[in-house]
């Protein structure tokens, strides 16, 4: 039982209290606070005052009220339950709180964040052996989708098992193990949110988190373990794309942050993502979904540490050696709760008011991210795919540019895509990926034309921008064929490669197979039309050929299974160019 030291509020200050009789607390301590106990942090002690940061409505304290100090830090319980649950900022689910209590949260109503009743199936796999920090005690089914592996926690210092309980049906608080150093070891545990969960070895990143979708997998890659953001305006489709993303990545577990976003645009998710059919088990999406929901109406406060506590929940399952992806919309709204606590706190503002700690804080978030080796000798990664909202979409704004450093693949959406009707909305110009030269060898061995194909379509659609500059003010007619063909061949890669409908069953998702094959039958039809006019063909005989309508159709035409048909539609292409070809090699040497 920890030891509780008593306080005193002596200043309020919106969701900054400051309290006397701390001094022997530590930083980032758990208090309660006031009559209603409610919870809160210690983030400065200076001068015998403690300044906490409460994260609830602290509507209605006064001055003297007590404070008390749990001496431990702010803290999530690990263990089986955790997936499926949609929970607020600091671990409430908000489920069993909505049976308790209805639709709005009380000031310091609690619940426990794992059922402490429910009996999990555990089956032992050590017995009577040497152990250590992330050793393998056995399993539990967590869902249909995931096996829960029961580990050694990383506060046990015992090295050998005396005891382990056979297998058979446990709660959380029952005890599974015992150390030769008298420990206790049970299926949850608590971990510290600001702290990073230990790993045996960082890994270089090789493997990229195949999304299904056409713009990211092919021209934007991300790796398992690696870093994006999406800057975009409003209503330019952030937060579709990380829900197409949640849906068809091939990762094991999803931790959806909702921070600070609307409560209309959050109520969406947590009504649509339990309806979600997993595509890779036909069965509920929940079943390997974890979901944080801390809308903009809720406490500013919890909002800045529901980051912290959905990249722990991320790094616990890493540990288990699962590939995890965190979806963090969005990061504007945190980095906006900093700006407030820390006007609250009256800090010197620096680039628009955000607090000049800004940038490590971005940094301390993103940097939790990785490929490693567990302690129980598995490799994991946790990828973190942060959304952001610069004000009306200026992407030199201070979170964005902050951002920038922290992360190697930025997704830029473009309004002018968005309106429309293009998604995903990624613009092709301002985006960019520094993953590609590290996963290429994976890409090789799949299919060797990516690598190629990707950037003679990047330069094509580069060219197509500064050719459209001159069509605004001379008009099409104006260009040389050789140069049209440029503008045809570039509508045939946005329309018929980038452009995805996450509505239609064979377009919502492309394996990367498919992927490629689009790409290079467009690339290739582009080469050999290129050619074909230099030979003196005129364009409108290379529009008008039937290949090209039926190249542009593949992508909802055949299926991720029917790749034979899309070899088919290359063959009937290079049928149709070599009849234009040898027509107008004729026509020449006559």
């Amino acid at each position: 039982m920890n030891e509780i030291i008593q306080g005193t509020v002596t200043r309020i200050s919106g969701p900054i209290v400051y309290a006397s009789g701390l001094e022997s607390c530590g930083l980032y301590d758990v208090v309660y606070v006031g009559k209603s106990s409610l919870i809160g942090e210690i983030i400065r002690l200076r001068d015998g005052i403690a300044t906490i940061q409460v994260y609830e409505d602290d509507t209605g304290m006064r001055i003297g009220e007590t404070v008390e100090c749990h001496l431990r830090p702010l803290s999530v319980r690990l263990g089986p339950g955790l997936v499926g649950t949609i929970y607020d900022g600091i671990q409430r689910p908000l489920k069993t709180l909505f049976d308790s209590s209805g639709s709005f949260l009380l000031p310091g109503v609690r619940s426990v964040p794992l059922d402490e009743t429910k009996k999990w199936h555990f089956t032992p796999a050590a017995a009577g052996q040497d152990i250590h920090t992330g050793f393998v005690l056995g399993t539990v089914r967590e869902t249909e989708s995931v096996v829960h592996k029961i580990m050694v926690p990383p506060t046990i210092l015992g090295t050998k098992l005396v005891w382990i309980a056979p297998e058979g049906d446990y709660t959380i608080d029952e005890p599974i193990a015992k150390t030769d150093q008298d420990e206790t070891i049970f299926m949850a545990h608590y971990w510290p949110v600001r702290k990073p969960r230990p790993y045996r070895e960082k890994l270089s990143v090789s493997e990229p988190l195949i999304t299904g979708q056409r713009v990211i997998d092919v021209f934007f890659p991300l790796s398992k373990g690696g870093t994006a953001a999406i800057p975009g305006g409003f209503g330019t489709g952030k937060t579709m794309t990380q829900h197409a993303v949640a849906k068809w990545c091939d990762a094991d577990i999803i931790v959806y942050i909702g921070c600070g976003e609307r409560g209309n645009e959050m109520t969406d998710v947590l009504s649509e993502f339990p309806e979600l059919i997993d595509p890779r088990t036909g069965r509920s999406l929940m079943e390997r979904t974890i979901l944080i929901a801390n809308t903009s109406n809720m406490p500013v406060a919890a909002r800045e540490v529901s980051l912290y506590s959905g990249i722990t929940l991320a790094e616990y399952y890493r540990d288990m050696g699962m590939d995890v992806a965190i979806m963090a919309d969005s990061t504007s709204r945190w980095a906006e709760a900093l700006r407030e606590l820390s006007g609250r706190m009256e800090e010197m503002p620096a680039e628009e008011g955000f607090p000049a700690y800004l940038p490590t804080r971005l940094a301390e978030f993103y940097e939790r991210a990785g490929r490693i080796t567990a302690l129980c000798g598995d490799g994991g990664s946790v990828s973190i795919i942060g959304a952001v909202s610069p004000p009306g979409g200026d992407f030199s704004e201070p979170v964005t540019q902050h951002t920038k450093r922290f992360i190697r693949c930025f997704w830029a959406l473009d309004r002018d895509l968005a309106n429309a009707r293009h998604y995903p909305a990624i613009g092709w110009i301002e985006s960019y990926s520094e993953y590609a030269d590290e996963i290429r060898p994976w890409w090789d061995r799949l299919d060797p034309r990516w690598n190629d194909v990707r950037l003679k379509a990047l330069d094509l659609l580069k060219r197509e921008q500064r050719l459209e500059q001159i069509v605004r003010l001379i008009g099409p007619d104006a260009l040389p064929d050789t140069e049209r063909i440029i503008l045809v061949a570039a509508e045939m890669i946005k329309n018929g490669f980038l452009q995805q409908s996450a509505f239609d069953e064979t377009d919502m998702f492309s394996v990367p197979e498919k992927q490629i094959m689009i790409l290079a039958i467009i690339m290739e039809f582009y080469r050999r039309a290129r050619s074909i006019i230099r030979n003196g063909a005129p364009l409108e005989k290379l529009v008008n050929l039937p290949c090209r309508e039926d190249i542009v159709r593949i992508k909802t035409t055949y299926t991720n299974e029917d790749l034979a048909g899309i070899t088919g539609v290359e063959t009937r292409m290079n049928q149709q160019l070599d009849e234009l070809e040898r027509l107008y090699r004729k026509a020449e040497l006559v």
